[in-house]
């Protein structure tokens, strides 16, 4: 074993210990010297045909754009005209009812249902009779528009429905208003009380508006 300089000096390197060094670093296979080349990823020829053809057609993109926006802008200002007209778009409206379909009650059950009503009032059961029409009513939207009448709505909530057309509506919250007295309020309903529920039934069932 070789001494240390005193002056505080490395030692001499060892030409032969270092390469061997050198040789087994370069041996050990858990380091890594040689870093793989970098390759940009390869942009697909599909996605490079597409970037050419949105480039070609940018100038058609443009005049749809500015086509598009016109008519935006033709229609808001014909909407205005309209408003300060006092006009509105019922035209439409009217057509639209015009070409919807029909989901009032069918003329034969119906009148069966007020024959069997009547049976009732005749025995003096005003009140089973108004309340025999509000269910079949009831029944009768149902049938026509299954996604209106949910089982937690109350025939209150019905007579609310905005999507049923307003005569037929506002027959149906008449017959509901009689029978909610009769139900709650405990006052039976009198002769009176059925020819209002009877009429009310009639408009709903037989009287044009039912369409929506």
């Amino acid at each position: 074993m070789s001494a240390k300089p005193i002056d505080g000096t490395p030692p001499p390197i060892d030409d032969a210990a270092f390469a061997e060094a050198h040789r087994r670093l370069l041996e050990d296979g858990a380091i890594q010297f040689d870093l793989p080349r970098y390759e940009p990823p390869h942009t697909p020829d599909w996605l490079h045909r597409l970037g050419q053809g949105v480039e070609s057609a940018l100038p058609l993109l443009k005049i749809l754009f500015w086509l598009a926006l016109a008519v935006l802008v033709l229609f808001l200002l014909y909407t205005i005209a309209l408003w300060a007209m006092g006009r509105d778009w019922r035209w439409w409206r009217r057509r639209a009812a015009e070409t919807a379909p029909d989901w009032r009650p069918e003329e034969g059950p119906a009148r069966q249902l007020l024959a069997d009503a009547d049976a009732l009032a005749g025995r003096g059961l005003f009140s089973e009779a108004a309340r025999l029409l509000l269910f079949r009513s009831i029944a009768d939207i149902d049938t026509r528009r299954p996604d209106l009448v949910r089982p937690a709505l109350t025939s209150r909530d019905i007579a609310a429905l905005s999507a049923i057309p307003d005569r037929p509506r506002g027959a149906f919250a008449r017959i509901a208003a009689l029978v909610e007295r009769s139900l709650f309020a405990r006052r039976p309903l009198g002769d009176d009380d059925w020819r209002d529920a009877r009429a009310a039934y009639e408009e709903f069932a037989f009287a044009e508006g039912w369409r929506g």
